[in-house]
């Protein structure tokens, strides 16, 4: 069987898409699937490429027992759209932005939105930018991608659909 791949997308890839990453690695260690569900991050923009996550990020993370480390990377829309199965921006505007760099329906069938898979969090257009904000908004957005790593993984169990599953 192939590995299901996932790729969370957001801004700069320094703060809410490798906290996803982290914790869905986590949630997928202690179901035992880390072998069926290759996981990893993207920013669509590239200013931080090659930086560790946002100290805070890490620190809320760590909280919580997440190892927040993978480096920054940009988003590739002539490899990325190939290598995942699912593409899932962190709010309205990364999944518009992610529509706009499909090159095929196909494509943008992969792009979703994070709250999409929320369960606890209804109401949510996206997973809020924590950058300029203090720690509240990274509990917060650690709530919620916990609850969005749940979610996707009940969706991939066939027990849900997103409630909104693709687009902007």
């Amino acid at each position: 069987m192939d590995k299901t791949r996932i790729l969370f997308v957001c801004l700069g890839n320094i703060c809410r898409s490798p906290l996803a990453e982290a914790i869905m690695k986590r949630r997928l260690e202690e179901r035992g699937l880390s072998g069926t569900i290759l996981v990893d991050s993207a920013g669509t923009g590239g200013w931080h490429v090659g930086e560790l996550p946002d100290e805070r990020a890490r620190r809320h993370g760590a909280s919580r027992g997440y190892t927040v480390d993978s480096r920054a990377r940009q988003f590739d829309p002539d490899t990325d759209f190939d290598a995942f199965d699912m593409v899932i921006g962190m709010d309205e505007q990364n999944v518009r932005d992610l529509y706009s760099m499909a090159n095929s329906e196909r494509d943008r069938e992969k792009v979703h939105r994070a709250t999409a898979f929320c369960r606890c969090h209804p109401g949510h257009a996206g997973v809020p930018d924590p950058y300029f904000g203090g720690s509240s908004g990274f509990e917060l957005v650690v709530d919620m991608l916990e609850d969005v790593a749940e979610g996707i993984l009940e969706h991939l169990a066939g027990k849900v659909s997103p409630s909104v599953s693709h687009g902007a």
